[in-house]
């Protein structure tokens, strides 16, 4: 598939100029041309798809109290659902990061988008009187994860491409705002669907502006800056200069899996991506129903107050990219990276675990929304290390990496509702803002300065055929 579309994207290109809107691009590209800023704009592109692509897989939660109802599904059942897509999501992360290292981010991102469109579309046809409903359900979440997977990996090695390591923290930070934005826009448009014409419009809507949104990647990305023709010469060679500053090299080469897995710094970024990842899903998945359910906001309401937490990560993430890079140009990489990390961490740890005991429903889910915001200072920081410690296996290593926040996904998911039924509504709560603090704890060990090096002996076949691959 991947190879198709290595020959897709150059007839599409051939022909957009009878495609609807290519004027409009063509002037956006002129006009960033022109300022010398294209990189940002393949920022811009990859901050809204992950955005539709978290509208994607937080449209299940909110619409999951009418699915429940509809399928006949009980809480147990809902969480194994949640679960489905964050396994499929977890199990691809080191691949999804090492096909957007072999055939590049525009590839790999139009693949992804395809299939989680297609599954999207399929959600919305699952109906009560479908034999197996239950196991389609799971199905199709189990896939859509993997189609999902390839999102921010290819992010980050898009990121690696184009941005040189001084600027990486906001970009990062923009293009994970794109989680509190997909996030932010599911309550209002997914309840306003549901109230117009019931749950499967939610699906069918989001559908939709996946296939939108591919049109338009394929238009306007390109792998690296000597493959755009909008990037000016003087944007190419600062974006050298910048990789040359710190020593990274245009390469070829991966490392391989032994390397990775078995480095130091990688493990301890995954073990605190884990703590990070039980949190964050923390709100896409049972936050809705908790708010709507237990804390009694009915429909409308909850559709507002659910924004919440999603907003303070939008603002949060790209806040926490702005304060890392300002504190690397003036002090250490270390302080701008590390501690800024772990004191957001520790921030979300007790405001999680206060919000429960906030009796005003309104009150709490700001508090809660305290507590996202301030983890997702640390989120930038994440995958700024991951690419500048990876190089040319930016995304190898950044997968990985995922693959550990996505597994803290299944945990949070399976978890709790077995945790609520022994202990109550406040004991999840309490145990995301403990791993939250564990997750902080991490960052305090971690190198910032470190880079992955393959060592004598260490080689391996990698998983997957040599292919095409790019440079740094």
């Amino acid at each position: 598939m991947l190879q198709s579309f290595a020959t897709a994207v150059p007839a599409y290109e051939q022909n957009r100029g009878q495609r609807y809107g290519v004027a409009a691009f063509r002037m956006l590209g002129r006009l960033m041309a022109k300022i010398g800023r294209i990189r940002w704009l393949m920022v811009v592109m990859a901050m809204i798809v992950a955005a539709v692509s978290y509208l994607d897989r937080a449209n299940i939660s909110i619409a999951a109290p009418f699915i429940k109802v509809d399928l006949g599904l009980n809480d147990k059942q809902l969480g194994i659902i949640f679960s489905a897509f964050a396994v499929g999501y977890a199990l691809s992360q080191p691949f999804a990061g090492r096909l957007a290292d072999r055939y590049g981010p525009l590839r790999t991102i139009a693949c992804g988008m395809v299939l989680w469109s297609v599954l999207t579309s399929i959600t919305a046809m699952v109906s009560s009187s479908m034999a197996g409903a239950l196991g389609v359900l799971l199905g199709v979440r189990l896939l859509l994860g993997v189609g999902e997977s390839v999102i921010f990996p290819a992010a980050n090695r898009l990121v690696a491409n184009w941005i040189p390591p001084k600027e990486r923290g906001l970009a990062n930070g923009l293009v994970f705002a794109a989680v509190g934005i997909g996030g932010g826009m599911a309550p209002p448009l997914i309840t306003a669907a549901i109230s117009m014409d019931g749950w499967r419009w939610g699906f069918w809507i989001c559908a939709m502006l996946g296939v939108v949104m591919l049109a338009v990647w394929l238009i306007v990305v390109r792998d690296r800056p000597e493959d755009h023709k909008w990037a000016t010469p003087a944007e190419r060679a600062f974006i050298e200069a910048g990789k040359a500053e710190r020593g990274v090299v245009n390469s070829n080469g991966l490392v391989s899996w032994a390397t990775v897995i078995g480095n130091r710094q990688v493990l301890l970024l995954t073990i605190s991506y884990f703590c990070f990842g039980y949190v964050a899903f923390m709100f896409s998945t049972w936050f809705f129903i908790y708010i709507s359910s237990v804390r009694g906001l009915d429909l409308k309401s909850s559709g507002i107050y659910a924004t919440l937490p999603f907003i303070g990560m939008a603002i949060a993430s790209p806040l926490g990219g702005v304060i890392s890079d300002w504190l690397a140009k003036r002090t250490s990489e270390w302080n701008a990276r590390c501690l800024v990390a772990a004191i957001g961490m520790f921030m979300a740890g007790g405001f999680l675990a206060f919000a429960p005991q906030v009796a005003d429903a309104r009150l709490a889910s700001f508090v809660l929304a305290c507590g996202s915001g301030s983890m997702y200072l640390s989120q930038s920081a994440f995958w700024t290390l991951s690419a500048n410690l990876g190089r040319s296996s930016a995304g190898s290593v950044s997968g990985f990496m995922n693959m550990g926040c996505q597994l803290g996904a299944v945990a949070v998911s399976f978890a709790t509702p077995f945790i609520k039924d022994a202990w109550g509504w406040s004991a999840p709560f309490v145990v995301t803002g403990i791993l939250a603090a564990i997750g902080g704890a991490a960052w305090l060990l971690i190198d910032p300065t470190a880079v992955l090096r393959e060592e004598p002996g260490d080689r391996r076949a990698d998983a997957l055929p040599s292919g095409n691959l790019i440079k740094t």
